[in-house]
């Protein structure tokens, strides 16, 4: 038995059917976590091989072995770094030429490669016949060929893998030569070994010299590190580069590209027969409809509409189902929680309702992300996700996007509807990490269904005679506003961010495995679920304070006491002449009211029928005189009644005085009312400033905390009645600048909390909150005053303001972004 653990690392190019080989070595014995520092996906598993656990570690999907984004970064430190016992290169066997790119790059950092020709079954279907032991020997390292769906090649593979670990070493594999650049890379490595001897030990020396004529940025700088003349090191290695563009009128990074196709391209004429490889295959007569001009984008549209059809709408429609399950835990909660009394609410009974409030309101959105997740695992598997990229990359490129951007801005709700946590999360597909940062802080910008009652509600009081026109306005401004927004962070804050060059593969189209798709689908809820809890449970504390301290004053508290005392002695008094005036008293009222709510909570989630009756005969055995009020039984049934709903209304209302009250002097209130001296100018008071504070949490709660801020004593009176004649100052200008306002709003908690996990940090986070809550009051100030000060009405800015963004748009979309790469 080995004494060493052995390590496998799974490198290939995306969609080489490497997840699909990962699934069928480790089985469920796998986890997914996060490379330290950033958000590329981590998937580690474990197999039982030869007495030993083997550990398999499943690197991101690359086409080379650069530093141009965190993909290839995060799977070159661990094959240098991490020592693996094995490197498996997975391998398209349909394409091996443009493959053996990759292979090349892994051989010359001398790890110890076999190589795995991946879905071979596919490639004889193509009619390409591929000799393993002539490429075997072409390239040094064994060659092993597999379809993993059905189990071939896996004996071998694992027999092969077992047979080189055993060895401790490298494969060993050829030495690519480049020609007339060898001079130069014999020249580098004789320096490298003599100034910087330390380098050799921990680095391949033919590798590092490569590297260095690449002009590798990461490489540079480590030999930098430790060479003691860093600057004159690092001229002459950029002197050396210039003298042979010079001689050779060509580009070493070029070059060298250049000389690995070459190479890939003789090698694979030798070892592999075309057969009928030229004949049009079935994936290429889809990609003929698929990637057309013009059927291209409706196809696009349609397989965009499904998918937001099944996550969001009937995602939502499914939590119908899961949200009972919730409620009931916090029903369970509820009861261990101290009770409440009349209007005496304990802390550690709003704390707790509160908190577990806070993770459900997360924790409901796991029906739409299990099904948002399986989609795009299917979208993955299936090969249509870089076709996709493909449709849309030529528009969105010029706003700095990407064409992976559709599917998660289609989610955060390009037009009307969607939701921002769901539109972040699919970022992580997104394989530009400048574009995919660019997403991700764009996406809170659009409109997001949780947005919607607001828009409704202004547009109502302050739009009724242009509703549908105002609708319009709000669905498409938010589009207008992200592009160039997002065109502006990507030549500003994102500038120095890393990207690369935009390489498109058209994969062979596969059919998804059923394990492999909720596999996936499980692991990355799973992930979403663990990180937004703890982060969760800490915010809610903090808004929980800042909403809930100092409280209400004890004289205040002493005349919400008196009311009180007023509303049970006037219950006391009008059944002081029915049969059950013994039956309540002051001290018990509390028994009562309980009792009272039960029943009507029952009686409501029973429906009727069996279940109704079942609700009656608890009731009634529980207390047969309370019951008999609660069911109006009889003249003194119906007095004590009419009393008790007297009571209902009074305690309601005792209790929404004091929560509004409460906001008032709270810390979040104290807010509300230090902001006005600025937010004035864009139109607002401390009641919007509070509204639109508690949407931090939510976005929802922006009207459900103006409803309880134009609380009214006329009963039935609609939140745009209330609002309108309470705010007899406002105008449709200042429902104008709320409502662009909401549009540029910081995210809400739970996308927040996104930001941060697809984002890589609170910075990210902090970031996203921060540069868009100025963004949203200088937009508001300008369009309230500025409307104001030029005696616009709320309808000529409307369209005054959508031009200027149309042009913004027009013309930000012409401003072309610098790449930071050489096009090869």
């Amino acid at each position: 038995m080995r004494q060493q653990k052995t390590k496998i690392g799974l490198a290939g190019q995306p969609n080489s059917g490497k997840s699909t080989l990962f699934n069928a070595l480790t089985g469920a014995r796998q986890h997914v976590a996060n490379y330290p520092g950033v958000t590329v996906e981590k998937k580690i598993g474990w197999y039982a091989g030869n007495g030993e656990n083997v550990e398999v570690v499943d690197l991101p999907g690359t086409y080379s072995l650069t530093s141009y984004s965190p993909e290839e970064q995060v799977a070159r430190d661990f094959i240098l770094r991490e020592d693996p016992s094995v490197v498996i290169n997975v391998m398209d066997a349909s394409n091996l030429k443009r493959c053996l790119f990759l292979t090349f790059q892994l051989m010359e950092m001398q790890a110890p490669v076999v190589l795995a020709l991946n879905m071979i079954d596919l490639a004889e279907k193509r009619g390409i016949s591929i000799d393993t032991q002539k490429l075997s020997g072409l390239l040094g390292i064994s060659v092993v060929a597999t379809n993993m769906k059905t189990g071939r090649g896996k004996k071998e593979l694992l027999d092969t893998i077992s047979a080189l670990a055993d060895t401790s070493g490298s494969s060993g594999g050829i030495g690519l030569d480049y020609g007339e650049m060898e001079p130069f890379l014999r020249d580098i490595e004789s320096r490298v070994l003599a100034e910087t001897p330390q380098l050799p030990a921990a680095y391949p020396l033919r590798w590092l010299a490569v590297k260095l004529m690449e002009g590798d940025s990461e490489v540079i700088r480590l030999v930098a590190s430790v060479h003691p003349s860093p600057e004159d090191f690092t001229a002459d290695i950029e002197r050396l580069r210039a003298d042979f563009e010079s001689r050779f009128d060509e580009m070493p990074e070029i070059h060298i590209a250049n000389r690995r196709y070459q190479e890939a391209d003789r090698i694979a004429r030798s070892c592999m027969s075309p057969g009928q490889a030229r004949r049009l295959s079935w994936s290429d007569r889809i990609d003929k409809v698929v990637c057309h001009r013009l059927m291209g984008p409706v196809v696009l549209v349609a397989v965009i509409w499904l998918l937001y059809y099944l996550s969001i709408v009937q995602g939502y429609n499914v939590t119908n189902y899961t949200w009972p399950i919730l409620a009931k835990i916090r029903s369970w909660v509820e009861v261990l929680l101290p009770g409440a009394g009349f209007i005496e609410i304990p802390v550690m009974r709003a704390f707790g309702l509160w908190f577990v409030d806070s993770i459900n309101a997360l924790l409901n959105y796991i029906p739409i992300f299990f099904i948002l997740f399986a989609l795009i695992a299917i979208l993955e598997d299936s090969g249509y996700m870089p076709r996709m990229a493909f449709i849309m990359d030529r528009l969105f490129s010029r706003y700095g996007l990407h064409g992976q951007s559709t599917l998660p801005m289609v989610l955060g709700g390009i037009y009307v509807g969607g939701c921002a946590v769901p539109g972040v999360m699919a970022c992580k597909a997104i394989p530009d990490e400048r574009s995919r940062l660019a997403t991700i802080l764009v996406i809170p910008l659009l409109n997001c269904l949780a947005k919607v009652p607001l828009y409704v509600l202004l547009i109502n009081i302050y739009f009724a005679s242009h509703k549908a026109w105002a609708m319009f306005f709000i669905s498409t401004i938010s589009l207008l506003l992200v592009l160039p927004i997002s065109k502006i962070l990507t030549l500003t804050v994102l500038k120095k961010r890393p990207t690369s060059p935009f390489v498109m593969e058209m994969p062979p189209y596969h059919v998804p495995t059923v394990r492999g798709v909720l596999t996936r689908a499980v692991e990355r809820v799973w992930l979403f679920v663990r990180k937004i809890t703890t982060i969760v449970a800490a915010v809610a504390v903090v808004v929980f304070i800042l909403m809930r301290f100092p409280g209400i004053s004890e004289e205040r508290m002493a005349h919400y006491q008196e009311e009180k005392h007023k509303a049970v002695s006037s219950f006391i008094q009008d059944i002081e002449d029915t049969d059950y005036a013994d039956a309540i008293d002051p001290d018990n009222i509390m028994d009562f009211v309980r009792y009272w709510s039960g029943y009507k909570n029952a009686r409501l989630g029973a429906g009727g029928g069996d279940a109704a009756k079942a609700v009656n005969e608890r009731f009634r055995e529980k207390d047969p005189e309370l019951y008999e009020i609660v069911t109006r039984q009889g003249k003194d049934g119906m007095i004590a009644y009419r009393a008790a709903r007297s009571l209902e209304r009074s305690r309601k209302q005792l209790l929404m005085d004091m929560k509004n009250e409460q906001i008032h002097n709270s810390f979040l209130g104290w807010a509300g009312k230090s902001l006005e001296p600025v937010t004035r100018y864009a139109g607002f008071n401390w009641r919007v400033n509070v509204a639109l504070l508690s949407a931090l949490a939510a976005k929802e709660s922006s009207v459900a905390t103006l409803g309880a801020l134009y609380e009214s004593d006329e009963r039935g009176e609609s939140l745009e009645k209330r609002m309108a004649s309470k705010e007899t100052g406002f105008t449709p200008l200042h429902g104008l600048s709320l409502m662009l306002f909401m549009v540029l709003y910081p995210p809400c908690l739970a996308a927040a909390i996104a930001v941060k996990i697809q984002a890589g940090g609170t910075r990210w986070m902090l970031f996203s909150i921060g540069y868009s809550m100025v963004l949203a009051l200088g937009v508001a100030v300008a369009v309230f005053s500025g409307g104001r000060a030029l005696g616009f009405s709320g309808f000529q800015a409307m369209w005054i303001f959508y031009g200027l963004a149309l042009t913004l748009t027009v013309v930000m979309g012409l401003v072309r972004n610098r790449p930071d790469f050489d096009v090869i």
